[in-house]
């Protein structure tokens, strides 16, 4: 009896020891909740497993983090879209730690990057700084997809969402997934958003964002990515590169990348399009503001010129007919007769009553 009791005791510290060694430390269960039987089916549905290797895709301007699993075929299939709760900044980088700024970029999730024990009911670290922020010299730490809801540079989910998020990544993990990829955009990458925001100091930065984003959408695989001459590269051959160093010319998957350029081609022409169209609208709307303030400034000084005549003219009459009464009064002052001070009036004789 006491060796079987041992003997599970040893058992249970071994698989907690495993547990530790993927980052998946013992807290108060949370972290072990199982996936629900409609979300396993609902993997089954599409041709996938909850063992299957993962994705997921943020997009800030939407607030949607996608979560895509791999299917028989080894390619990837969209599987679900939960609403971010909140998250924090504008669109754009994150650039130095305590700017208030949730990430951008392509990042890999360890097992040892999630957080049974988070403050914030369950998270998982981005992994920032990466290889491309480092370079660039942008600082920050502790930056999650987290629960509760409440965001200073992170992406908050609700207690409900990260606790499934959480649990789809464990079960790749355990199903032999090293990584999975998190991609974070400003936005979905297409020509018509990047026009939106041409004017936007991080348009180069977007532009390198939306190679990676591109070899996806065409080829449903998740791209590899490196860092060289400071911007990403995406299925460069050998590696790991210098992330200021000059960048190899050879490919992993040359047929797709070229794919790549040809979309980045064709998506150029459509984003100058939509640029030049953008353009002449805000022109057009520019001018129209413009003309309507005139107008309206126009409006005010007439209005204002009328009132300073009125009130001229009001002062007028009024001083006229002030001039009036004066005289008024004056005409019939004239014509009163009134006794000196030292004239004495007559006394009156006293009237006497005779008798016949």
């Amino acid at each position: 009896m006491r060796l079987s009791r041992i003997l599970k005791l040893v058992s249970l510290l071994v698989f907690g020891a495993l547990l530790a060694g993927c980052g998946l430390v013992e807290g108060d269960g949370r972290h072990n909740q199982p996936l629900s039987s409609v979300v396993e089916g609902q993997l089954r549905n599409m041709g996938s497993d909850k063992s299957e290797a993962m994705l997921i895709r943020i997009y800030k301007d939407e607030s949607a983090l996608e979560v895509w699993k791999r299917v028989k075929g080894g390619t990837y299939k969209y599987f679900k879209s939960y609403e971010i709760c909140s998250w924090s900044g504008e669109l754009g980088p994150k650039i130095r730690e305590g700017d208030r700024q949730a990430p951008e970029g392509f990042y890999s999730i360890t097992p040892g990057l999630m957080n049974p024990r988070s403050n914030y009911y369950l998270a998982f670290n981005t992994g920032f700084p990466n290889k491309f922020d480092r370079v660039h010299g942008r600082t920050g730490s502790d930056l999650m997809v987290h629960g509760d809801c409440s965001s200073r540079g992170c992406y908050a989910m609700t207690d409900e969402q990260i606790a499934e998020i959480y649990a789809l990544g464990r079960e790749a993990f355990k199903g032999g997934q090293r990584t999975f990829e998190l991609q974070i955009f400003p936005f979905r990458m297409t020509a018509a958003n990047l026009a939106k925001h041409r004017n936007s100091p991080h348009i180069d930065f977007w532009r390198n964002l939306k190679e990676g984003y591109d070899a996806f959408e065409i080829s449903r695989q998740v791209p590899k990515w490196d860092v060289c001459e400071k911007r990403y590269i995406f299925n460069a051959a050998g590696g790991p590169l210098n992330a200021a160093g000059a960048c190899p010319t050879a490919s992993t998957h040359p047929e797709l990348m070229a794919k790549v350029k040809a979309k980045q081609i064709a998506d150029e022409a459509t984003f100058q399009t939509a640029s030049a169209d953008l353009a002449a609208k805000e022109a057009r709307k520019a001018e129209a503001e413009a003309e309507r303030a005139a107008r309206e400034a126009a409006i005010a000084e007439r209005s204002a010129a009328v009132s300073e005549a009125v009130e001229e003219r009001t002062e007028a009459i009024s001083g006229a007919v002030g001039g009036f009464f004066s005289g008024i009064t004056g005409l019939f002052g004239a014509g009163r007769t009134e006794t000196p001070a030292n004239v004495v009036a007559p006394t009156p004789a006293p009237r006497t009553s005779g008798r016949g």
